[in-house]
């Protein structure tokens, strides 16, 4: 079932986001050559906590850190470790934000370091594909108009989509309806309301689109072991268009 927010919900939701995006302002100066992903799951979870949030990714079925740290093939759900990042990797880092009960959802890539053209066209390409996918969440459109957005762009750029991992509604719960796919059709699918709160994350492949699991359990990688990268932000659906809850300025 879908669980409609109120306005007042909403901005809540929004609090959480602001915090969530300046958590992910901060990283910025921090990602680069050296550093562990340890380190940078410490980070997020020492800041969240001295501001008097939670991470709510944080024993959520189990997951034993703040935050996930995906590194070059690894398509999501990384375990942060002692591994040292290295010049020229990418990273995507992605966490959940529970302030005063009210959550907020986004995962950013970074380069580490200078990294090649190939990784940062990659980057851009997601990042751009996220933003076309927000532009079709309209009160009144369908979510096969943000999968098809999505899709069509990746196969304009050549890239492939991870369809095993897809966007949520979220509010209270990390996990709530509706399913939010980035492939689709126009036109398809559950009609988005005023007061819905999604993310929208696609997960763009370097080379095939198929991925298996590592032995932890948790880390997804790409299955020919090529690049991967991933861009989340929470949209809250209103009468005025979308609004990105955790946007970064």
């Amino acid at each position: 079932m879908i669980k409609l927010k109120s306005q007042k919900q909403i901005e809540k939701m929004r609090e959480a986001g602001k915090l969530l995006a300046s958590c992910h302002q901060a990283l910025r100066n921090l990602v680069k050559p050296g550093i562990t992903t340890l380190e940078l799951d410490q980070f997020v979870e020492s800041f969240l906590l001295e501001r008097g949030a939670k991470p709510a990714q944080k024993g959520y079925m189990g997951y034993p850190f703040a935050t996930c740290a995906s590194v070059n093939h690894e398509v999501c759900h990384g375990l942060p470790n002692k591994n040292v990042l290295k010049n020229g990797d990418i990273i995507t880092i992605d966490f959940v934000v529970n302030l005063n009960g009210w959550l907020a959802d986004s995962a950013w890539s970074y380069g580490v370091g200078t990294i090649s053209q190939e990784s940062q066209r990659l980057m851009d390409a997601t990042k751009k594909a996220m933003y076309k996918g927000i532009e079709q969440a309209q009160v009144g459109n369908r979510l096969g108009d943000i999968g098809y957005a999505i899709q069509s762009y990746a196969e304009k750029k050549g890239y492939s989509i991870v369809k095993e991992f897809i966007g949520h509604g979220i509010g209270r719960n990390i996990h709530e309806d509706p399913q939010v796919h980035h492939v689709g059709e126009r036109n398809t699918g559950t009609t988005l309301k005023e007061g819905m709160v999604i993310t929208i994350e696609p997960i763009f492949n370097k080379g095939m689109p198929y991925i298996t699991m590592k032995s932890d359990g948790w880390t997804s990688v790409t299955f020919d072991r090529s690049l991967s990268a991933q861009y989340e932000h929470t949209i809250a659906i209103t009468k005025e268009g979308p609004i990105i809850l955790t946007e970064q300025f």
